[in-house]
């Protein structure tokens, strides 16, 4: 299967036309033609959802402590499967933190009309919005590609700039210009940022201050 603009011709693969359709999944991950990584992460919530109904026993049960509950980290694993190759969405961001916080909130047992900010639920549970979670994610992700030798896909396709025009209006959002914005909203060039991913631990101590609850 195969995912294409109307104006790219028939793929075939020893004279066996290659079947084109709108979305279908590759690796776990949803590829969709038109809604791009909202149609996965739309997914990866669902999927997360079942993950945690699954262990509503364990949820509810006293016999577990709120640490131990806590630290079962499949629902969480499920949910974040491939987000270091999603963009930054404004209003996906904001469906995953409230999927998540709202999962901590059972977890901890906190119902109406008890209230506690977020900021107190993250003091609590020893965590933070999982945004974060997945910007830390993707600028570990970036780190690996930019140190990978120019040979390798994963660079080359970070590297690529698409020919021909487009149409007009305001270029759509990329995982690349998300990264781009991330790094100058941190006052980061581009070429700085190249020559510290060479170094692990350089990349990693910079990563882990871009991600840190002060930033």
């Amino acid at each position: 299967m195969y995912i294409a603009s109307d104006n790219i011709d028939q793929i075939t693969i020893d004279d066996t036309p290659v079947e084109k359709v709108q979305k279908f999944t590759y690796l776990g991950s949803l590829i969709h033609q038109t809604e791009g990584a909202s149609a996965d992460i739309k997914t990866r919530i669902d999927k997360a959802n079942a993950s945690f109904a699954m262990l509503k026993t364990i949820w509810k049960s006293n016999k577990y402590s709120e640490r131990t509950k806590l630290r079962i980290c499949n629902v969480k694993s499920v949910l974040l499967y491939g987000a270091e190759c999603w963009k930054n969405n404004v209003a996906d961001m904001k469906k995953l933190d409230v999927f998540h916080n709202k999962s901590l909130r059972r977890i901890c047992k906190i119902y109406w009309p008890e209230v506690i900010s977020n900021k107190n639920l993250y003091k609590r549970t020893k965590s933070q919005p999982v945004s974060t979670d997945i910007k830390h994610k993707r600028l570990s992700w970036l780190g690996h590609v930019l140190s990978m030798n120019g040979s390798k896909i994963p660079k080359q396709t970070l590297n690529w700039m698409p020919g021909g025009s487009r149409r007009r209006g305001r270029p759509k959002g990329t995982w690349k210009r998300t990264m781009e914005k991330e790094l100058e909203d941190a006052n980061l060039a581009w070429e700085d940022v190249e020559e510290t991913a060479q170094y692990r631990r350089e990349w990693k101590n910079l990563v882990n201050a871009l991600c840190s609850p002060e930033e």
